[in-house]
This record gives C-alpha cells, structure tokens and sequence, in this order.
C-alpha cells in the first residue's frame, strides 16, 4: 500500500500550469525535508549512543553537531522552532547530566 502511496504522489494530477508546478515544488521540498530529517535522526541517535555508553566526551562532540544540524532543520523550515529547540534542550541536559557525576 505504501508503494501505492508514494506513486499516486508522483502521478500528475493537475489541471492547470500553476498546480503542475506546485506539485514539481512539492515533490522536491518533500525530498529535502526527508534527507534533512533523517540526517537530524542520525546525529541525535550519536549523541544517545555515546550516552548509553558514558562517553562524555564523545557525547558532547555528537552534540555540538546535532545542535548544528537541529538549527539548520528549524531555519530550512523542517522544523518548528519549539521542537528544535526542545530537542537541543533534552540533548544538552542528558549531556551535563553525564559529565556532572565524573
């Protein structure tokens, strides 16, 4: 069904130039937004794992990429700017949380 799904998103189903176009643009914005996305996903999920692993270290330098990649999502759109900055805020107090006991 979903193979139905995203084919039925590529089909062009308008009528006029002006909704050609908006589906051209959104078929592209769709396609950055999901790279965007997914990139995020990853460097939050580096962070996680050198958590779970108590390496401090290598947390904070996980972190200082996701923050940077979490901010380019909020400016590029992919993101409010409240989930962007609730995400850098978990993040950064998981971090400290770590690095404060040692």
């Amino acid at each position: 069904m979903r193979a139905d799904a995203s084919q039925q998103r590529e089909t062009n189903v308008a009528n006029h130039p002006s909704a050609e176009k908006r589906n051209r643009q959104n078929i592209k914005r769709r396609a950055r937004n999901t790279h965007v996305r997914t990139t995020v996903r990853t460097v939050v999920k580096r962070v996680r794992v050198a958590l779970d692993l108590g390496n401090a270290t290598e947390a904070k330098t996980a972190l200082e990429v996701a923050v940077r990649r979490i901010d380019q999502a909020v400016s590029k759109g992919v993101f409010h700017a409240s989930t962007g900055s609730r995400y850098v805020s978990r993040l950064m107090a998981q971090v400290a949380a770590l690095a404060k006991p040692a």
